[in-house]
This record gives C-alpha cells, sequence and structure tokens, in this order.
C-alpha cells in the first residue's frame, strides 16, 4: 500500500476493509458501531481518538496498528545514541594534558574560539538537540581542557562550563554515573571560585537527585546557596541571586525527593522570593531562573511528594502566562513530561497524551531520546482510554 502510506488513518481504514472484503454494514457490525459511524471515520469526519478504538479496528482488519497508522512509523534509533554516550565517556577518561602524551602537543585553540564552542554546545542543548550536542561533547571537552592546561586563568571557566554542560547532557540520558564523573570534575577545577563552584554545584546537585542520593543533593545544593547568597537580597545581582536561587530550587527538589514536604515549601518560597527580584526572561549562568521556572519546580515538587492535584494545578496556572514561552525549549518539554506524570497520577491520560504532544513538538529529543521520555509515552499509550494522538508517538519510540 504505497500510496496508503501517505493517507489519513480513515482512509487507511477505508482502504483496508476494502482489501478484507469488508462493506460497512458488516465491518461495522463486527466493531459494534453503526454503519454511520464507520462511513464517518472513513471520510474523515470522526476523528479516531481512543487507543482502544484503533485497537479494535485493527484486529477486525487483521493488521498491526502500526500498520493502521502508516508503516512510515519507525523505532526511534538510539544506537547512535549509545555510541556518542561511549564517545563522551572516553573523552572523560582522557588524561594526555596531565600525562603530556603527544596527542596533547601542538597549538590549541585560541580561549575565545573554546567559549564560542562552550557556548554553541550550550545554546544547542537548551534548544533540546541532544544528538548534536552528543557529537559536540567530545571535542568541546578536549578543547576546553586543553585551554585550561595552556592558560588555567582564561581557560578555567570554560572547562567548568564544557563539564556543567556534559552532565546536564548525560543526566538527561539516563547516565547518572558518568554524569557524576563530569559534575566532580566541574566542582574540583572550580575550586576556590565560589560563583564558579555554585555554578557547577547546580548540577552536581542534579546529579545526586538522579543517583537517588536525596539527602547529599539538599546539602551540597544548600551549602553552595548560602555561600554565594548576598548579606541583604535587595543589593544582589540578578546573576548571584539567579544561582542562589537555582540551587534553592535543588534542593528543594531533593527534600521533595526525601518527602520532607515542608522543607521543600519553605526553600520554594526563598527561591521565589529572589525570582521576583530577577525577574523574567533572563538567563543567567545557564539556570533560566526566574517566577515562571520556581513556580514550574512547584510542579516537580508536588509530583515528588505525590500530590497530583497540586501539581496540575500549578501546571496549568504557570503554563498559562506569557513568560512561560520565553523558557528555553529544552526547559519547557522536559517540564511536560512532569505535567504528564501528574496527570496519569491523577488519572486524566487524555491530558497527559495531550501535554506529551505539545513537549513533541517543542523539543522531540525530549520524549525520543531520554529515559524518563520514553518511559512515560509507554504509560500513556497502555491506557485504554488515552487519545490516539499518543499511539503513533508509542510506535515511533518502539515502546508499545
Amino acid at each position: 500500500m504505497d500510496s496508503g502510506d501517505r493517507l489519513p488513518v480513515g482512509r487507511r481504514v477505508a482502504y483496508w476493509r476494502a482489501r478484507r472484503k469488508l462493506s460497512q454494514q458488516v465491518f461495522a457490525d463486527r466493531l459494534g458501531k453503526s454503519k454511520s459511524w464507520v462511513d464517518k471515520v472513513e471520510r474523515g469526519v470522526r476523528a479516531l481518538d481512543k487507543v482502544s478504538t484503533l485497537q479494535a479496528i485493527a484486529a477486525v482488519l487483521r493488521i498491526d496498528t502500526a500498520v493502521l497508522l502508516g508503516r512510515d512509523a519507525r523505532p526511534t534509533d538510539v544506537t547512535r545514541c549509545a555510541e556518542g554516550v561511549d564517545r563522551i565517556r572516553a573523552a572523560l577518561s582522557t588524561y594526555d594534558i596531565a600525562l603530556c602524551r603527544s596527542a596533547a602537543r601542538g597549538p590549541g585553540l585560541p580561549a575565545d574560539r573554546v567559549a564560542g564552542d562552550v557556548a554553541h554546545a550550550w545554546t544547542t542543548f537548551q534548544h533540546a538537540r541532544y544528538p548534536q550536542v552528543i557529537a559536540l561533547v567530545p571535542g568541546v571537552l578536549a578543547n576546553a581542557q586543553r585551554c585550561h592546561a595552556d592558560d588555567p586563568g582564561a581557560g578555567r571557566a570554560l572547562l567548568v562550563e564544557a563539564y556543567r554542560v556534559t552532565a546536564s547532557l548525560l543526566v538527561k540520558l539516563g547516565e547518572a554515573d558518568l554524569a557524576w564523573l563530569a559534575a566532580d570534575r566541574a566542582v574540583a577545577v572550580a575550586t576556590g571560585d565560589p560563583v564558579l563552584v555554585a555554578a557547577a554545584a547546580v548540577q552536581l546537585g542534579e546529579v545526586l537527585r538522579a543517583s537517588g542520593r536525596a539527602r547529599a543533593a539538599m546539602s551540597t545544593a544548600l551549602a553552595a546557596a548560602y555561600r554565594i547568597a548576598p548579606p541583604d537580597p535587595d543589593n544582589g545581582t540578578p546573576a548571584e541571586l539567579s544561582l542562589c536561587g537555582t540551587l534553592l530550587v535543588q534542593a528543594a527538589l531533593a527534600a521533595a525527593r526525601h518527602g520532607d514536604d515542608h522543607a521543600a515549601d519553605e526553600l520554594i518560597g526563598e527561591a521565589a522570593d529572589m525570582a521576583l527580584r530577577v525577574g523574567e526572561g533572563h538567563d543567567h549562568h545557564r539556570t533560566a531562573f526566574g517566577p515562571t521556572a520556581v513556580d514550574l519546580a512547584r510542579v516537580a515538587a508536588a509530583l515528588e511528594l505525590g500530590d497530583a492535584g497540586e501539581a496540575v494545578a500549578w501546571h496549568e496556572k504557570t503554563t498559562s502566562r506569557d513568560a512561560w514561552r520565553w523558557l528555553p525549549a529544552e526547559h519547557r518539554a522536559a517540564h511536560l513530561l512532569d505535567a504528564a506524570r501528574a496527570y496519569l497520577q491523577a488519572d486524566d491520560p487524555a491530558n497527559a497524551g495531550r501535554v506529551l504532544v505539545d513537549a513533541d513538538r517543542i523539543a522531540p529529543a525530549e520524549p525520543r531520546y531520554r529515559p524518563a521520555g520514553r518511559d512515560v509515552v509507554a504509560r500513556v499509550a497502555r491506557d485504554p482510554h488515552a487519545p490516539a494522538t499518543i499511539i503513533q508517538l508509542a510506535i515511533t519510540l518502539g515502546v508499545t
């Protein structure tokens, strides 16, 4: 059915019904529907909006649901991703510069060129183009390491940022142990500079939470936050407040993971006060910190504490703001995965499917390359009352 592969679902139903030599009436009888219902489906007047209905139609037509939805659907190829992670592991395992091996000799790139490459890696990450970041990171790490070796003063911040973006990427890919190595190196290089240590501690907090070490994550984030907290928040710079507030959010999420709702609420409240002073639309130290980011963190904290109703309420309130659209694509799509989990916990698979489709539109790599994203897509697709729009994504990911 080469031409049929490009047809709308209703037309595919008509195609396969005719192939099976079933009249509309006989087909309707086998489905327990009316002939009028079948006719409207085939003409595209009526949408097929339930996975259970699609599965029933596919069963009557004796075809796979993937065929009914179009054989252009293919499982996402994650092999390249795994190979890319291996290259990042190799880059983190290289000690050529420290050992003065020949591979490290020769002129390195100028610091401004390395700075541009690091910034490009961060921007690509914030656009959630993870396959491209995977390809960039080994070279960025090597050049930043060489730059730091040649000129520690100029190269220090660049190497910290290279390790930070590497750690953030690896957390996304579910590689917590390898992310820990990158985050630990960022902290080690930053030692002696409170601002750089605070920046590196953001990723260290993420890694510790992803590794199941909530108490350590909370302790680390708080220590870094209070070390750089201005004595009077009114006199703090937006960059200082952004780092401090982001670390407080990390500590709050760790507290929520640990089940301490009181500490989580207090810490998010402190972060919210700082966010009001920073305002919206900023990205100091790659934090995207502001009032909207803090309120999105309330969703994640409520979800950790098992309060799906609270999580859904904060999601719907926060994403209705204009400032929601100012956040990086990675931040918004990651939040939508949390929102989908909240809707599932609230027994609302239709809205869970809706926000997943939004996440796939905003940043396809979030549901397609993140293990956490693939997991929530599979959970939504398995619900018999889930919207049909999500089944195509589930089939594409190979998680049905």
